[in-house]
């Protein structure tokens, strides 16, 4: 039983309650620093709410972790927008792109990690699967079909140079998380060197770098 009993909540607030259960675990998950360390009794307990009543909105702790993650890659899209929706250059933009998914994994490891830690199951994307192609995804596919329209890169399906991109980008998170007291040098410079060189081996001209202008730090 939680320790102080919520009073009876009124028809039709359920929706609110579901979002009081992601946020307080969403507290819990980065007070704690692993997925491991946060329990269905923990969340009811900071809620106010038995374990059972966890259960009526979220089939599983699996499937609570799946909308913390997703319901934090909400904001991910504009984190995206904002680091390179005005670059015209396709490779600054991609680079500008592939440096805010590395900061923004970053800044949030613990749910980032999190949110890749769940094997998706068949064919079936979790919450957060969704999130992500509706945010990383298209704004990666829509910059390679950008560079294939300029020529710059080879014609044809988007989609594996997109995946392609996206396996050096997450690579290098995954790497600079698990592993930060590697040289990684000032800032994300080794970083940026990294989708430098991937966007070079992917484009059919040679690229002249230039000074993204923004702050990579």
């Amino acid at each position: 039983m939680a320790e102080n009993p919520r009073p009876r909540s009124p028809r039709g607030s359920g929706e609110l309650l579901a979002d009081e259960i992601i946020d307080a675990t969403t507290e819990l998950l980065i007070e704690q620093g692993s997925a491991d360390a946060v329990s269905i009794r923990a969340v009811a307990q900071r809620v106010g709410v038995t374990p059972p009543s966890i259960y009526l909105h979220f089939k599983d702790k699996d499937a609570l972790l799946d909308a913390v993650c997703a319901n934090y890659y909400e904001q991910f899209d504009d984190y995206l927008l904002a680091a390179a929706g005005d670059i015209d250059d396709i490779w600054a933009r991609a680079v500008a792109q592939g440096l805010a998914y590395v900061r923004f994994a970053l800044d949030n490891a613990v749910v980032f990690r999190t949110a890749f830690a769940h094997v998706t199951s068949g064919s079936v994307p979790t919450l957060t699967d969704e999130v992500l192609l509706s945010s990383a995804f298209v704004r990666i596919c829509s910059t390679v079909e950008d560079g294939m329209a300029a020529g710059v890169i080879a014609p044809g399906d988007p989609i594996p140079v997109v995946l392609q991109f996206w396996s050096v980008v997450h690579g290098v998170a995954c790497l600079m998380i698990a592993k930060p007291t590697l040289p990684w040098g000032d800032g994300l410079s080794n970083a940026e060197a990294v989708l430098r060189a991937v966007c070079s081996g992917l484009s059919q001209v040679p690229v002249k770098w230039e000074p993204i202008g923004f702050d990579v730090r």
